[in-house]
């Protein structure tokens, strides 16, 4: 329920202006009470007010205040509609004052006027609503009156054209407060409207702004940020208070501000972060005559990043196609190689034949890697239970690389799935394995992949250890990379590749720091918990 002023009740289909008018115009009915009240007290005589009969004004008066207080206390109390409520005082009004009127002798008392400010009133508060009713009530009122003092006291002509003016009066009245009570209403739902696209304007600003990938801030003319998002927050590595400012995220951002402020060309300024060291650029925009600023972070790790990804793309279709162009000689090369060991030959032609063959087939190797990294996008992901897979696929694998199936120790429970694509998986595992039984001690055990579900929620993890060396601090940061390699007969798209079809599966690989070898880690999305989300949803 909308809240009004203390008092005041709220009904459906009448907003609290329609009842806080009504509440003051009986403020002004108690005040007019109470002049006539004290008029007649003090004045009774010079005021000329119940000339023509002072008891029936003095008592008409009376009521009319005994009236009003009873109004303008009860109309939190009174449970009936606005327009009956309306129509009751404004009939206790006409009554009134058109009593007082002929204890006062008539229109020349001048009292009349009242009863055109109660018409106006009655139709700005009733927004035009019966105003034309009451006119006629009133019209009938005055009649009523001007017959009683004819009867009584007697009347000219002149008397009766006075009360026919006074009566359209009354219509004419009422007719310019229906005509601007019309434009109130129109203008009031024009407000009311308005108001409504402006707070979704800003509801949606404000989600715009809080889902943003940048930080953003808006800060007025005082250095007072009025609003930012927890991106900025991040960035900045602060946790803002209630009513900050802008020095209270960062000493050096607040100096950059100043300087645009005072007329400086440069739009755009550099920061570090303190604790992180990140690094960050701000870009200043004004928003208006207002005075407020945006103030745009930027990551420019995360630039610097989108900016090598773009770069890696390009570059990977431009060595797709010069990896089709290489294989037709490459074959040929393969081909010659082949007849050559055929042929009868020396020591030294076997070893450059051998030397010949095992680079070819490197270079074939580097090709095939290129291709398939030209077909991450073509990802057709299934459920793969992980139990059943995995022990194939290290079967598989102990076969082709020769080695003893003991040296993997799989760790998987028997629901476990997975959605990926097989073949990429097949392909991601096989280089972290190959990897892994390369560097690892050999001994049963030495490779451990366990399968890790996060309870409640939807993601699965795969792990791969080995007993090995591990990775060094100068190489950790380069493993992902392309053409990145401590395996001479290696292509150094290994890793690079795996995580790339990884994240094509919806899919993160990652190292983790954790393990006295090496370990990396798969997470992906849990197919048992999507299949249970699914059930839930069926069953609701």
């Amino acid at each position: 329920m909308t809240a009004g002023r203390p008092g005041i009740p709220y009904t459906a289909g009448r907003p609290v202006s329609v009842w806080t008018s009504l509440h003051y115009f009986n403020i002004y009915r108690l005040i007019v009470a109470s002049l006539f009240l004290l008029a007649v007290a003090f004045y009774p005589k010079t005021s000329g007010l119940g000339s023509q009969n002072l008891p029936l004004f003095v008592w008409t008066s009376l009521a009319y205040w005994l009236l009003a207080i009873f109004f303008y206390g009860a109309l939190k109390r009174l449970r009936i509609g606005f327009n009956k409520l309306l129509t009751l005082q404004v009939s206790v009004d006409i009554l009134a004052v058109t009593l007082m009127m002929y204890a006062s002798g008539g229109e020349k008392s001048g009292l009349a006027v009242m009863l055109l400010v109660v018409l106006a009133g009655a139709g700005l508060v009733g927004q035009g609503r019966l105003t034309l009713f009451y006119a006629a009530l009133t019209t009938v009122a005055v009649l009523l009156e001007q017959s009683a003092r004819v009867l009584e006291f007697g009347a000219d002509l002149a008397d009766f054209v006075q009360t026919g003016i006074l009566c359209t009066g009354f219509f004419a009245t009422a007719i310019t407060a229906r005509l601007l009570a019309r434009r109130v209403i129109a203008n009031e739902e024009l407000a009311r409207q308005r108001g409504i696209d402006l707070a979704n304007q800003l509801s949606v600003s404000e989600r715009v702004i809080r889902d943003m990938q940048d930080g953003v801030m808006v800060v007025d003319s005082g250095e007072k940020v009025r609003q930012w998002n927890p991106q900025a927050e991040a960035m900045l590595g602060v946790r803002a208070p209630a009513q900050p400012d802008l020095a209270s995220f960062s000493v050096t951002l607040a100096g950059q501000y100043r300087a645009f402020k005072g007329g400086s060309r440069e739009r755009m300024a550099s920061l570090r972060v303190p604790g992180s060291g990140a690094l960050l650029r701000a870009r200043f925009v004004h928003a208006g005559e207002s005075g407020d600023v945006l103030i745009y972070i930027e990551d420019m790790g995360r630039i610097q990043q989108q900016a090598q990804q773009i770069k890696l793309a390009a570059l990977g279709r431009l060595t797709a196609n010069i990896a089709h162009e290489i294989r037709n000689p490459l074959s040929a090369i393969s081909h010659a190689a082949e007849l050559l060991r055929e042929e009868k030959r020396t020591e030294g032609q076997d070893r450059l034949s051998r030397i010949i063959n095992d680079n070819a087939q490197r270079l074939e190797r580097l090709v095939r890697d290129v291709l398939e990294l030209g077909r991450r996008d073509r990802a057709s992901q299934e459920p793969i239970r992980l139990a059943g897979f995995l022990e194939s696929f290290l079967d598989e694998l102990a076969v082709h690389e020769q080695t003893d199936r003991a040296a993997f120790a799989l760790s998987v429970e028997a629901d476990a799935a997975l959605l990926f694509d097989r073949t990429h998986l097949n392909q991601v595992l096989w280089n972290l394995l190959s990897n892994a039984r390369r560097y690892c001690s050999g001994k049963p055990g030495a490779v451990r992949i366990e399968v890790r579900e996060l309870p409640s929620s939807e993601r699965v993890e795969l792990h791969v250890i080995d007993d090995g060396a591990g990775v060094d601090e100068e190489t950790r940061g380069k493993i992902f990379e392309p053409f990145f390699t401590t395996y001479g007969k290696g292509t150094g798209l290994g890793l690079y590749i795996a995580r790339e079809l990884c994240e094509a599966n919806d899919a993160v690989l990652e190292w983790v720091g954790n393990a006295p070898g090496a370990h990396f880690r798969i997470i992906g999305r849990n197919q048992q918990w999507q299949e249970n989300r699914n059930a839930g949803d069926s069953q609701d």
